[in-house]
């Protein structure tokens, strides 16, 4: 037993089809075909189900994947430890982030990373929040950034920046002039919402749920551009989180803007990471870069009246 071979089989666990699981493993078809037989042999127990459209790995061949993914995440960590005792800020670091965060904080801080870690080579890798935590089990991504709370026990929160919210209107809405929103103006509103799997549709109930407002039945939207273009089409209003509507984000017609009086409704955001890791007080310099963006970006005081 090789650890090629166990990368292999986690591989196939992964994409359940041959020809698939052999490009992402940089190898033929027949190769890999080849190295699972011999593994089954080795072990003397089939791990593999084999019909004619698709693969099945059997009970036991899954319980091996999960612990072959254990055992290379830890060959992983064992070659970090490595990398940071020669140079601690080289290396590559795989970063989970989610869809109505990334694209807004990230022009933000990348340019920051880059000047603070020159030689550090960051893989993102976007996802939805449950997707991210995943992969942070499963040793497939070093950290994530997502929004507060998690629940889980194996992995270290630090604590980033609090985000609040701001009403997106239609120009010509009953709320577009108005001033500071209380919670209780949203009271017998509709709010447009992502679909289900987004974490900050959760957060969007919440906020409805303590105003008395509802959702707009009928549709779901799969991004927040999708929500903005919904609102500035009068089909009706969104929570919008601040990093997304300053820029480098493009102004959109039709529709403004409105903040919310203190404290606003907003969101935690955590970078998390394995508690076993070896990387910890890299994570934390990390942490450290990130959290130290401007805290301009957050402010929503000259918010309304202001296109999104």
């Amino acid at each position: 037993m090789n650890l090629r071979d166990l990368q292999y089989l986690v591989a196939l666990a992964e994409y359940r089809h041959f020809g698939r699981a052999a490009d992402a493993s940089f190898v033929s078809q027949p190769t890999l075909s080849t190295q699972i037989r011999k593994l089954e042999d080795e072990l003397g127990v089939a791990l593999v189900e084999r019909t004619p459209r698709k693969v099945l790995l059997t009970e036991t061949g899954r319980e091996i994947a999960r612990r072959a993914r254990g055992v290379l995440s830890q060959v992983d960590e064992i070659k970090s430890i490595a990398q940071r005792t020669r140079d601690p800020e080289s290396g590559t670091i795989r970063l989970g982030i989610f869809p109505t965060l990334g694209p807004y904080l990230l022009p933000h801080v990348v340019p920051r990373l880059r000047e603070r870690f020159p030689r550090l080579e960051l893989l993102l890798r976007e996802e939805k929040t449950e997707q991210v935590l995943h992969m942070l089990r499963e040793g497939t991504l070093d950290a994530g950034i997502l929004a507060l709370p998690v629940h889980d026990e194996s992995l270290h929160t630090e604590f980033l920046f609090e985000e609040p919210f701001v009403l997106a209107v239609p120009n010509d809405h009953e709320l577009a002039r108005h001033g500071p929103l209380r919670m209780d103006d949203l009271a017998e509103q509709n709010l447009l919402l992502l679909e289900d799997g987004h974490c900050l549709r959760d957060q969007a109930l919440e906020v409805c749920h303590l105003a008395g407002a509802g959702e707009k039945t009928g549709f779901r939207a799969t991004s927040l551009e999708t929500l903005r273009q919904m609102v500035s089409a009068n089909v009706g209003i969104t929570l919008l989180p601040a990093l997304a509507v300053k820029p480098p984000v493009a102004q959109s017609p039709n529709v403004s803007l409105v903040a919310f009086e203190s404290p606003a409704p907003s969101r935690r955001i955590a970078m998390l990471w394995r508690k076993s890791s070896a990387m910890t007080p890299f994570f934390q310099a990390l942490a450290e870069v990130i959290r130290a963006i401007p805290q301009e970006l957050f402010s929503t005081e000259a918010a309304s009246g202001r296109a999104a």
